[in-house]
């Protein structure tokens, strides 16, 4: 008996790693014509080609099984095709000629599929094409997607918030592992550097089934730089040049690829001084950022992993009140002194017609806060000069807190099965809370997660199905006795049917869960940050939702128009409430609960008209409403806000993948305000860009030049932490930026 199964294991691992090799040949379906340069790409084994100027294209060392083929190029439409490996036909691939955007692959969801293939509606945007828009930070570009919001501290620090729900009820992904930095806070920023990045994806609404507890209202799933392509390397130098601040971002990187081994590494530094408005610069919204990334890959026949570092370490201003006028790049007190440290190493094993994926991370999050009353007597007694050169002499952190997660995520892709396709998976996390400053807001805490999933696409004639379930687990363990235990089962169900061959009509529902975090639970202290006397509540229980999500989409050759509408029912919902009380000059705030509901959607149209093929005009329409169940409204609910976009896309003998474009982007009054808020007043701002792709010294100079504010309008944003000094947002602001590969 042993001797068999010795010998069906050797036939199994045989057949799997058996070389087998895909060629094809693309063309040109109108014109028969070979298309050079289409990008050819496996997505399960991170495997891609180009074809040559014969339209042909080779593939290798190709696992046995089903494997899905994405070719796209500009100009044409993106194709998908499953082919079943061994095979030794050359493929044959037209296709058809296209003025609309080229369709890329979702990452976030567990199939990997095509936009217009995939049951969940997810939005991707290219970090190109933020920075195309002069996005100062990451956080600040994430705005231009819609339905994505952020509450802001001025330009350095951002939380995203999408359809109404930030902070913890948001999970963040990068570099294929959830990313934990203290994300509890209002002014507790994204901790990620948009250098190295390709593009994020936004998964708006409860996504409990595919990441656990923290993604009840939604995921933002960074997708990393990919690796050169076999036998190749690469380089690029890169900065952005803002007049508003005088700062800079900057990055440099390479990477190369041989047969199975792969690497790359980017290093990159921003500064900038303080923002200006209309009438003043907002004192201490200055900030420094240093971030590296590396990566190296290894890939054979049967097995592929993918180990990634990423250091980020900033100095973050936290602006007061308006005060000295300066162009100085070095915060002053009060600022925050953050290092994040993100390991994770991917990997897939590949079996007969089945496959394992094991995603491990591990984060370390360093968060420094300082303040004034902190400073040494005899560093009081030194100049304001003296004091901005030996910053880092003040003395201890008022508030430091080192957070060290460990994250684990394994999926077995079971073997199709007619018309299904199905994953199971164990996910989970260890978390450990330590103390080290004079202030202790949260207290030292271990935190342990584990989830099981299975979820699964069924591909009926006129109908895609996507369902699924998964039951999670928290432990919270408190040295000071505070210890809780949560527990949720959550499920979701999807469809996705081509009503006319114009019309797709998305449907799911899906409930989500989040526990209370450790902030909500224990937390009693003076949040510097915030200003605030925060009082924990060990009684909350967990956040449970259930949301309805309608989507219908138009598409033609000329027309493209999409509705989205949802509607989010929360039970137990958590939120900071204001007792009168006052503890060390600060406001007391205590943690409540109650059941709340958002609604509102996005509505989005898309004209690129026959024969003007060149012109694009796009405009979004954005809304929500929160309220809680006594018809109080809820708090940080952005306002309602319309874009509209006029995008010329031209080639010529001295540019290739030229663009311009003008946006003007109308944000309404917001009076549907919490009890605690003020109304903000609505305000209309102008931007306009130019950039291309340009031929120097044999290599692509891609260049970029936008203006964002462009009448340099006193506003104020609804979800500014700054709103209630009465402090405006950034003015008027030119951005030049280049790329050069190398």
């Amino acid at each position: 008996m042993k001797y068999l199964f010795t010998i069906v294991l050797c036939t199994v691992l045989s057949s799997a790693l058996a070389q087998n090799t895909i060629n094809g040949l693309i063309t040109n379906n109108e014109t028969n014509e070979a298309l050079e340069f289409v990008s050819v790409y496996i997505p399960q084994l991170d495997k891609g080609t180009v074809t040559d100027e014969n339209g042909t294209f080779s593939l290798t060392e190709i696992p046995q099984g089903t494997q899905t083929l994405i070719i796209s190029i500009i100009g044409f439409e993106t194709v998908s095709k499953k082919i079943t490996i061994p095979t030794t036909e050359t493929l044959a691939i037209p296709l058809n000629p296209s003025a609309i955007e080229m369709e890329e692959l979702i990452i976030s969801t567990p199939f990997h599929k095509l936009q217009s293939e995939n049951v969940m509606k997810v939005e991707r945007e290219a970090l190109s094409e933020l920075q195309r828009q002069g996005a100062v930070t990451l956080s600040d570009g994430l705005t231009t997607i819609a339905g994505v919001e952020s509450v802001s501290t001025g330009v350095s620090i951002g939380k995203p918030v999408i359809r109404g729900l930030s902070a913890n009820r948001v999970l963040v992904y990068t570099q294929g592992i959830r990313l934990e930095n203290q994300q509890f806070g209002d002014e507790h920023g994204l901790g990620i550097n948009s250098a190295g990045i390709e593009s994020v994806e936004v998964i708006k609404g409860p996504a409990s089934l595919l990441y656990g507890s923290d993604a009840l209202g939604g995921v933002l799933y960074f997708n990393p730089e990919k690796y050169a392509l076999k036998n190749t390397s690469e380089g690029e130098i890169g900065g952005n040049y803002f007049s508003n601040t005088q700062g800079y971002n900057s990055s440099a990187a390479f990477k190369a690829s041989a047969e199975k081994v792969k690497f790359l590494f980017r290093a990159g530094l921003s500064e900038h001084s303080d923002y200006d408005t209309e009438n003043y610069q907002v004192t201490n919204t200055r900030f420094r950022e240093q971030d590296f990334k590396a990566g190296i890959g290894y890939q054979t026949v049967g097995f592929k992993t993918d180990f990634r570092y990423n250091v980020n370490r900033s100095k973050l201003g936290i602006p007061e009140a308006i005060g000295e006028q300066s162009t100085a790049r070095t915060p002053l007190l009060p600022y925050q002194d953050l290092t994040n440290h993100i390991f994770s190493l991917k990997s897939k094993v590949f079996l007969n017609n089945s496959s394992f994926d094991v995603n491990l991370g591990f984060t370390y999050n360093d968060r420094k806060e300082f303040e004034e009353h902190h400073d040494h007597e005899e560093e009081e007694e030194e100049t304001a000069e003296m004091h901005e050169e030996e910053e880092e002499e003040i003395g201890e952190a008022a508030l430091q807190m080192k957070l060290k997660t460990a994250s684990y995520d394994v999926k077995y892709n079971l073997p199709t099965l007619g018309k299904f396709e199905t994953i199971v998976g164990l996910q989970g996390m260890h978390q450990v809370n330590t103390n080290y400053g004079e202030e202790t807001l949260i207290p030292d805490a271990t935190t342990n997660d584990i989830g099981v999933l299975a979820t699964a696409h069924i591909h009926f004639n006129k109908v895609d199905v996507q369902l699924g379930a998964r039951f999670d687990t928290r432990a919270i363990r408190v040295l000071e006795g505070v210890n809780r235990d949560f527990s949720s089962f959550n499920g979701a169900l999807g469809a996705k049917t081509a009503i006319t061959p114009n019309i797709i009509a998305r449907l799911n529902l899906a409930s989500g869960y989040r526990a209370p975090n450790l902030a909500e639970l224990t937390s009693f202290g003076t949040h510097e940050g915030t200003n605030r006397f925060e009082i924990g509540n060990n009684n909350l229980e967990n956040e449970q939702n259930f949301q309805t999500d309608l989507s219908l989409e138009f598409k033609n050759e000329h027309v493209e128009l999409f509705v989205n509408g949802f509607y989010n029912s929360i039970s137990n919902y958590i939120y900071l409430s204001p007792t009168g009380d006052v503890i060390d000059a600060a406001p007391v705030y205590d943690y409540l609960q109650q059941n709340a509901n958002l609604y509102g959607g996005e509505v989005g149209l898309h004209i690129h008209p026959h024969p003007l093929d060149w012109l694009h005009f796009e405009a979004s329409f954005e809304t929500v409403t929160g309220k809680q169940n006594n018809g109080a409204f809820l708090p940080l609910i952005p306002a309602n806000s319309i874009t509209n976009t006029i995008r010329i896309e031209f080639e010529k003998a001295w540019i290739n993948n030229g663009y311009t474009f003008v946006k003007l982007r109308n944000t309404f009054k917001q009076t549907n305000v919490s009890v605690f808020e003020t109304l903000t007043d609505g305000y209309a701002l102008l931007s306009a860009g130019f950039g291309g792709d340009f031929k120097l010294f044999d290599n692509i100079l891609s260049f970029t030049l936008s203006a964002n504010n462009i009448t340099n309008k006193s506003y104020v944003h609804h979800l500014s932490r700054l709103k209630a000094d009465g402090i405006a947002n950034i003015g008027r602001n030119i951005s030049l930026g280049f790329i050069y590969k190398i």
